[in-house]
């Protein structure tokens, strides 16, 4: 039984990693089992303020800004380059920097390819994995992504410009409200605040770099389903069926590698979280306490 009268604290605090100073969220003992909790394009951890306290009263949770989202700090000398290969070696180091030896994660969006790769090359650290539209199949991606895979077969100015139109607030905003029923459960301030972290001088381009960089993410599919198939990880799909940008085929897939993998459909959009928070909190609450106790014995 959670009790939401008496919430775990959440701490904000900084971690050195990888020449990067890393802003996370924390909440609960760290001697209880960690789930660690990777944000997507174009937000930060900000989009899990509502799900830690689900979860804080009995595992250790822990959301980092990824380089180049959020409050995280990358130094302007440093020869940081905007890639998923790099934002996987960050987080690896991050989660050694706190002396992670085995966690859960819930993955979203760009989370998603970060987060394969440290299972990939770590598996024995991952002890379950949430899903909430992290996508790891072809199938899941839909005719939203049209221009940018124009941009990844051609990086001309020109097309880069037509992906800058991604960056906008009103492209932002639709982000949030598509697919959602009953907009006004989505909160304002937080595709407000994407856009003014977005908007930061530079960091437009940093956002460009990683559209173009998206495509290696969709060329280690294969790796990243063997990896699936070869370790069964446990593994929670909760997606927002109305995705403008993954498509629930991309979430059944996950069952062709994982026969065991839980999927749950919601009648909202890509950022779940903002409208069915409570419903979707309880899931991966359940999930988690059925599967990492059971790996835990």
């Amino acid at each position: 039984m959670i009790d939401l009268r008496r919430p775990m604290p959440v701490h904000y605090r900084y971690a050195e990693a990888d020449g990067v100073k890393v802003f996370y969220r924390e909440a609960g003992d760290p001697a209880a089992p960690t789930i660690l909790l990777l944000h997507g394009f174009p937000t930060s951890s900000f989009m899990y303020r509502n799900l830690i306290p689900l979860l804080a009263d009995r595992y250790h949770v822990v959301a980092p800004d990824l380089p180049g989202f959020g409050l995280t700090e990358v130094p302007e000398h440093a020869a940081y380059a905007y890639t998923f290969d790099r934002l996987a070696t960050t987080m690896d180091a991050f989660t050694r920097a706190l002396g992670f030896g085995h966690y859960a994660m819930q993955v979203f969006d760009y989370g998603a390819p970060v987060g394969w790769r440290l299972a990939a090359a770590h598996p024995e650290r991952i002890t379950a994995i949430v899903t909430q539209n992290g996508n790891a199949y072809e199938e899941g991606l839909s005719e939203g992504w049209n221009p940018i895979q124009k941009y990844w077969q051609d990086a001309s100015d020109a097309n880069r410009e037509v992906v800058r139109e991604f960056l906008s607030l009103e492209a932002i905003k639709w982000q949030y409200t598509h697919g959602v029923p009953d907009p006004s459960l989505v909160a304002p301030d937080s595709y407000a605040l994407d856009f003014a972290q977005v908007s930061r001088p530079g960091n437009q381009d940093i956002q460009l770099d990683l559209f173009l960089d998206y495509r290696n993410n969709v060329a280690r599919y294969p790796e990243f389903q063997a990896y699936f198939r070869s370790h069964q990880p446990p593994m929670l799909a909760v997606w927002g069926q109305h995705d403008p940008f993954f498509l629930p085929q991309g979430a059944e897939a996950f069952k062709r590698d994982l026969p065991d993998a839980e999927v749950h459909f919601y009648d909202t959009g890509h950022f779940a979280l903002e409208s069915h928070g409570l419903e979707i909190g309880l899931q991966i609450r359940y999930f988690l306490d059925r599967v990492v106790a059971l790996e835990q014995a």
